[in-house]
């Protein structure tokens, strides 16, 4: 066997590999020999079909599977053994000239290899990168408080209907005729729950406004959702298809009116919050709450100091010159079904995340960042922990973090995806130590105007 490698622009590799018999042969024979053992011949019994008409039957097949075989091996531990940085897979080439193999070898194999270009990134002291610091100030403290005791509230009677208010209605509805009147066998409903607020019309929704128990509004759940037929269907307790009969006025008498009301900031509420007797006064509630919006804000920080990271580097980097051709028909290989303008609408972007990806790799290397297993199992409970907190609950047990991480992690493309986020975590670490930190404090409304910059 011979293998040539030829690289002179050092991004557009051709690879030629030739196979002489004596590199497949012997494997032929083996598969020949497993193919007589199984082979089903009439008038013969399994083993003792003639070799003859096995070769007759299976030798083509035989020999291209050999051959493929030895390709690729041969192929990928040229790769491996001369640390060449392919990208993607290798390609047959345009150079490649017609294979028979009815006939004997040699035979000569061309591929196109795209090859990741050369460059160099380093992160160290010398380097000077923003980090912004986002202020806990009594605005965002204010608004966690209030977050805290809405949540906590519940609904109280009313006497008047405040569109301002999260208030809620509940009366008799009727479906009227031409004349205003109640539609004889029209539909009748008690204890219909009505949200003013929700209503898509301003005319229609004013009609509410101001009015108090026992008023009787005449408005039309038509016009009301004119785009949400589901919406109509679900007031009037009627399929989606017969709401084309009943598009008229209705009447509404309001017999109750409910005000969502917030929770008290008391000791009731730092008892749900955190535990019973776990804070005593509004100032360690206002502290607990600052305590844990801290690290919510690091973690905006240390997204917007990567970010940085990733422009500094890109242009430390410059412009870089990639086997473009290849790689478009790389791309164009794995997306067949979305054709040539899916990937020259795609590529520019996909260059972008694999230059960040190749450089990436370097600064992982450079900073010694390994992961075992305590780190994939530390980034699945954070994940975790930050997916209750999306629902309000800040309070997870240890000891149900780590279950519920656990059952995440049975998954495998779970598992992959750990592993990056503490891939990344790790490398975030050390290159706020490697670098010269420029620290900045910002309020959140500042972090998040840069943010939409």
């Amino acid at each position: 066997m011979n293998i040539s490698f030829e690289n002179p622009d050092k991004v557009n590799g051709l690879m030629t590999i030739t196979v002489e018999e004596s590199d497949f042969k012997d494997n032929v024979e083996k598969m020949l020999k497993d193919y007589r053992k199984r082979a089903n011949f009439p008038g013969f019994r399994p083993g003792m079909v003639p070799m003859s008409l096995v070769k007759r039957q299976y030798g083509l097949s035989a020999r291209m599977d050999a051959v493929n075989r030895v390709v690729s091996e041969q192929l990928y531990k040229y790769i491996q053994d001369n640390n060449v940085k392919m990208l993607g897979e290798p390609l047959p080439s345009s150079k490649q000239v017609e294979v028979d193999l009815s006939k004997d070898g040699p035979y000569t194999f061309v591929f196109d290899i795209a090859v990741a270009p050369e460059f160099k990134v380093e992160l160290n002291g010398k380097n000077k990168i923003d980090y912004y610091n986002i202020k806990v100030d009594d605005k965002l403290i204010d608004q966690q408080v209030e977050m805290y005791a809405s949540r906590a509230g519940s609904y109280a009677k009313a006497e008047t209907f405040d569109p301002e208010q999260r208030d809620m209605l509940k009366g008799d509805l009727r479906e009227l005729d031409a004349e205003g009147n109640t539609l004889e066998d029209g539909i009748t409903l008690s204890d219909v729950v009505l949200m003013p607020q929700y209503i898509k019309v301003d005319d229609q929704k004013k009609l509410f406004d101001g009015a108090k128990l026992g008023d009787i509004i005449t408005f039309n759940p038509r016009k009301a959702y004119p785009e949400n037929d589901a919406e109509v269907a679900s007031l009037l307790k009627i399929k989606k298809e017969e709401i084309a009969d009943h598009e008229g006025d209705f009447s509404y008498q309001i017999t109750e009116i409910s005000r969502y009301m917030k929770h008290a900031v008391d000791q009731e509420l730092f008892d749900q919050i955190y535990g019973e007797g776990n804070v005593k006064s509004e100032e360690e509630f206002r502290q607990r709450v600052a305590d844990e919006i801290r690290p919510q804000l690091q973690q905006n920080s240390d997204y917007k100091f990567m970010l940085d990271v990733r422009a500094y580097v890109e242009k430390k980097i410059g412009k870089v010159t990639w086997p473009d051709d290849i790689l478009k028909r790389v791309m164009l290989n794995a997306n067949k079904d979305k054709g040539m303008e899916y990937v020259e609408k795609n590529y520019e972007g996909s260059i972008k995340e694999l230059t960040w990806h190749l450089a990436k790799e370097q600064l992982v290397a450079a900073h010694d960042v390994k992961i075992e297993d305590a780190d994939v199992k530390a980034a699945a409970i954070e994940a975790s922990r930050a997916q209750f907190a999306q629902y309000g609950m800040s309070n997870i047990p240890d000891e149900y973090l780590e279950n519920y991480a656990n059952d995440l992690l049975k998954k495998r493309e779970n598992v992959e995806s750990f592993v990056d986020r503490a891939v990344d975590d790790k490398l975030r670490e050390a290159l706020k130590k490697a670098v010269k930190l420029n620290e900045k404090e910002v309020t959140l409304d500042e972090f998040n105007e840069m943010m939409r910059a």
